[in-house]
């Protein structure tokens, strides 16, 4: 069975390249019928953020990414849901020094006691990683210094001038040279693993089949390899996903902008655009769609359309998609994702009205407020370009007819602002532009916008013929 994880460091809030990398990995998965696990990798307690797990998972469960096993929102805490637990590295020390011990035992690691000033005066001097100063250390000697109690930390025991060779699911055929990498610590001073330990063992023991991870592990995965084979264990197969970058081919940084997943949310970007959009930074159908459901990405889904290069993060791409599924969204959807301090005294029918004429112009749910609230205000503001309209010769006649017709109205509604524009247009014999423009600009402010007659509708009576009274008056 196809299993793969996706396995996020605590230490921040999660990241839209971390988002793209789990959705990658949920795909896979079920285009394989297979499972999706979730892990987390704390064994760096000093860079760990005290909510972060709560943020992963409430962001997780926003997108549509869910996982079939890992640490969940249960019965209101967050339990481990599945077979393979704990899914939390910190919880699985015990596991984790057992597996040391036997490579120490074996001699495919060993204690190393230099210290910090010694590694920092070797690199003072270039030296490439670790000298390997401990690495021919008696095991009787290495123990009686521990017993001792002399700091210190353990090494992987990297084999000499080995060529260690992999096929990566995007990269194809992949060789490094052992001595490229050097004796990686696989265990702290305060007797937590590294990464590089907990995540092989994590992996064989959660029987994960497929490590999909970015680039950034490409170089780890020799230290990676040799611990599968001094463990005897079957290698899983490899897929290093390409980086995001911004449109300046720079990774992507806070200190230039939103990477948070978090942050997208709370600027009005529904959550099936934003996961639409990342699926696409890296990865495409094989055809010319742009517009995809879940479904259909599963069903597409393959390493094969994985592209090797970085993939590019398009923000006016993102709006397009984003506008894309606001236009299909349920009106009432729109109007709870809102703030509702700034609609306190709105009608919420009137609203979704407001939602339904106006939501087509925007690329953010929260950009439709200024819209909504232009519907709420009695000041008309009129633009530079829209006032030479205004000063044209029958404007002031046109805008005080259309005003008495709209007074008259026995049913102020769509058919009775038709009708009043009509009786204007015959009554004033002008029609088309000459018409329809100087309305729109004396009860809107500008030359461009929504429907004509829904907006005058939605405006109400008295509120349009106090703009087109004020209008007269720029005149």
């Amino acid at each position: 069975m196809v299993r793969v994880r996706f396995a996020p460091s605590p230490t921040g809030y999660v990241h839209v390249g971390s988002l793209r990398t789990a959705l990658y990995c949920y795909l896979y998965a079920h285009h394989h019928q297979g499972k999706y696990i979730l892990r987390i990798e704390d064994t760096d307690q000093s860079r760990l953020v005290e909510d972060a797990v709560e943020n992963l998972l409430r962001e997780m469960e926003w997108t549509g990414v869910i996982h079939d096993e890992g640490p969940s929102h249960l019965d209101g805490e967050i339990k481990d849901l599945g077979d393979f637990g704990p899914y939390t590295q910190s919880h699985r020390l015990e596991i984790y020094a057992g597996y040391v011990q036997r490579l120490v035992e074996e001699e495919k690691a060993y204690a190393c006691f230099c210290s910090k000033e010694r590694l920092d005066g070797l690199r003072e001097q270039g030296h490439h990683g670790y000298d390997g100063h401990c690495r021919n250390l008696s095991l009787e000697e290495a123990k009686k210094r521990i017993e001792a109690g002399e700091n210190h930390v353990i090494r992987l025991k990297m084999p000499r001038d080995q060529e260690l060779v992999f096929e990566d699911l995007v990269r194809g055929r992949i060789s490094m040279n052992s001595d490229d990498s050097d004796d990686q610590v696989i265990q702290k001073s305060d007797g937590f693993p590294t990464y590089h330990l907990a995540v092989v063992v994590d992996d064989h023991l959660m029987e994960i089949s497929h490590v999909i991870r970015g680039e950034e592990w490409l170089s780890s995965t020799p230290k990676h390899l040799v611990l599968y084979d001094y463990f005897g264990w079957e290698r899983p197969y490899f897929a290093h996903l390409p980086n995001i970058l911004n449109i300046h081919r720079k990774k992507l940084s806070k200190r230039e902008g939103d990477v948070s997943v978090s942050d997208f949310r709370n600027k009005g970007y529904l959550p099936e655009a934003l996961v639409n959009f990342l699926a696409l930074v890296g990865w495409n159908p094989g055809d010319e769609r742009e517009i995809m459901d879940m479904d259909e990405m599963i069903q597409s889904f393959s390493f094969e359309r994985v592209s090797r290069s970085s993939g590019i993060f398009d923000i006016d791409k993102l709006n397009f998609i984003n506008n894309h599924y606001i236009r299909q969204a349920d009106n009432k959807r729109l109007f709870d994702l809102l703030p509702k301090d700034s609609l306190e005294d709105a009608d919420e029918a009137h609203v979704l009205e407001i939602i339904e004429l106006v939501k087509e112009k925007v690329d953010r749910v929260n950009d439709l407020l200024p819209y909504i609230e232009e519907f709420y205000k009695d000041e008309l503001v009129v633009e530079e370009e829209a006032l030479e309209i205004l000063r044209e010769s029958h404007v002031a006649e046109l805008l005080q007819v259309f005003a008495d017709k709209l007074g008259q109205l026995e049913n102020y509604d769509k058919e009775g602002i038709k009708n009043a524009i009509k009786e204007c247009q015959k009554e004033l014999k002008i029609k088309g532009k000459q018409l329809f423009m100087p309305i729109r600009v004396g009860i809107s402010g500008t030359m461009h916008g929504s429907d004509l007659v829904t907006t005058i509708a939605l405006l109400g009576r008295e509120r349009v013929i106090h703009r087109l009274d004020q209008a007269r008056e720029v005149l």
